[in-house]
């Protein structure tokens, strides 16, 4: 059975299909012409991607291409037409290429555009760069879409890190003298089946093993020491949202720093995630050491105390002091996890004669997916080896 794509012949099909993906002109070599809707993709690629490279450049003899221009009304037309043409995933991946290839950061300052765009990870980055030149018209619209954000990832991320914790918390704590529902039969079983009866063909348990009751009091504390540096801004996005699931869980006490050259503590800010975002402020310098001098500060039980770095280590302050105060954190029973990245597209560049150094202290430095960072936390509360990538 032959299915018709609605096209004259599967020739004319690859030569459409060629004629998208090398965008027109005479170099091309199909002499295929769009219409309709292939036309209007086609215009919607060209103006982002045109040759040319940019917005209002020109090419051979003057010529004017393709492109965005300057104008908002035109650049809110374009995201309309990308919305329409392009699912959502390709839509963002777009934005994102605006904002970068053609310089459009500014026009995001307009309500209108705002309320045009795409809501995602990257766009709420670039929103945090902004967040001090925003003028006050925008910022109530830029809050929304950033809460519109942190709404899907709380959806995504925080039921899977809350079940994933507890069971972590729960083995950690556990007791000799358990109540019968807070025996743990696996470990039991396994710790005495040097007492089976052959014939009664049972168990006698001379030492029960039960899980501690985690959510009567705070059993663990757990410092987010974040690096606003601009190349982190999607880490930030997802440290902040991890954060905010964190602080709800009763037994853990969750604290939540920020630092370039600065340090700041945005712990009374966990409750909501749109205030520690916009208590941020993406670029500058870094100064780990300055930052990890703060959060030592803050610990009060070294044995039950992690501490999350997350940073590509370009360290601005002194080396040296930085690398101490790990090991001094380390020997006093602080488990230490150092994150390149948190965030979906894997490693950034990073400073690796300071990640070698953390390795050899014992605090290997990896980038981590948004999806593993609950079994990385996981791993550091129980206080086993890291599940690194």
């Amino acid at each position: 059975m032959e299915i018709s794509t609605g096209r004259p012949t599967d020739a004319g099909e690859r030569l459409r299909r060629w004629r998208m993906v090398l965008g027109g002109g005479e170099g091309d070599g199909t002499g295929c012409a769009l219409s309709g809707r292939d036309a209007e993709m086609d215009a919607a690629l060209t103006a982002l991607y045109g040759r040319s490279g940019g917005a209002g450049s020109r090419t051979r003899a003057g010529e004017r291409s393709a492109g965005l221009g300057g104008s908002a009304p035109q650049v809110a037309r374009w995201l309309g037409d990308i919305r329409t043409y392009f699912p959502s995933s390709v839509v963002q991946v777009m934005q994102r290429d605006a904002i970068e290839r053609l310089g459009l950061s500014s026009l995001l300052l307009e309500p209108e555009m705002l309320e045009a765009v795409e809501p995602d990870v990257h766009l709420v980055g670039t929103l945090l760069s902004l967040n001090k030149a925003m003028p006050e018209t925008t910022r109530e619209t830029a809050r929304a879409v950033v809460g519109k954000v942190v709404e899907q990832l709380e959806k995504r991320l925080a039921t899977r890190t809350r079940a994933t914790l507890t069971g972590a918390l729960d083995r950690s704590a556990r007791v000799s003298r358990p109540r019968h529902r807070d025996i743990d039969w696996d470990r039991t079983i396994r710790a005495n089946l040097k007492n089976y009866l052959p014939e009664y063909r049972t168990v006698v348990p001379e030492r029960l093993i039960g899980y501690g009751r985690a959510a009567q009091s705070v059993k663990k504390e757990v410092i987010l020491c974040i690096d606003q540096s601009g190349s982190m801004a999607a880490s930030v996005v997802y440290a902040s949202v991890f954060g905010a699931v964190l602080a709800s869980m009763r037994a853990i006490a969750t604290r939540l720093v920020v630092f370039d050259t600065a340090v700041v503590d945005l712990t009374d800010q966990l409750d909501d995630p749109v205030d520690v975002l916009f208590g941020t402020q993406l670029g500058g310098g870094t100064d780990i050491n300055r930052a990890l001098a703060y959060c030592q500060s803050k610990i009060t039980r070294p044995a039950d105390t992690v501490v999350v770095l997350i940073s590509d280590l370009y360290e601005g302050g002194i080396r040296d002091g930085m690398l101490k105060r790990v090991a001094a954190m380390k020997g006093a029973g602080v488990e230490f996890v150092t994150l390149l990245a948190l965030s979906d597209e894997g490693a950034p560049a990073y400073d690796r004669e300071h990640a070698a150094a953390l390795a050899a202290l014992g605090a290997p430095a990896f980038a981590c997916t948004p999806d593993l960072f609950p079994d990385v936390m996981a791993a550091a509360l129980e206080k086993r080896p890291l599940p690194v990538p």
